[in-house]
């Protein structure tokens, strides 16, 4: 058994070392009942600069809609009301595996519950569901990208 006399899992430790390693996460933090571990390294500083670049996402404009006294923009979209959170820290996968036609794409038509891609955590496939029936205007992730726990995924209209 990987536990010490102390009731440390050093395989579990190991474990969420390697999924920092392989998501380029810099933290990761889970709790079971009293037990609770958080594991982390310090991020390369190129690697930290890399990721606290936001991307140049363009404001509303042509073919946007705002509801009367809304002003609708993505410069910001976790703010926006069709945002899709990530429920965990994880991957982001946009199809069932590689080679497959992704969930959803930029266009499409879906329904409340449908599954828009996966997070994967720990070796474990997680489905994420749209909230809401609509369109999908916007996905903000790329196929494989880390994804932190309230990241937005994909906005729906």
């Amino acid at each position: 058994m990987a536990e010490d006399k102390r009731g440390i899992d050093k395989d579990l430790i190991r474990d969420l070392a390697e999924l920092l390693k392989e998501t380029g996460l810099t933290e990761i933090e889970i709790e079971q009942d009293d037990f609770r571990v958080r594991v982390s390294r310090a991020a390369p500083p190129a690697a930290f600069q890399l990721a606290a670049a936001e991307p140049q996402r363009p404001a509303a404009g042509a073919g946007e809609k705002a509801e009367p006294g809304q002003t609708l923009s993505l410069a910001d979209p976790a703010r926006h009301p069709g945002a899709v959170p990530s429920p965990m820290v994880g991957t982001a996968y946009r199809a069932a595996g590689p080679g497959a036609k992704p969930f959803v794409e930029v266009g499409d038509e879906v329904g409340a519950g449908q599954t828009i891609l996966i997070v994967e955590a720990m070796k474990h496939m997680n489905e994420v569901a749209a909230p809401r029936a609509g369109r999908v205007v916007e996905i903000l992730v790329e196929d494989g990208q880390p994804v932190e726990y309230g990241e937005p995924l994909m906005i729906i209209e």
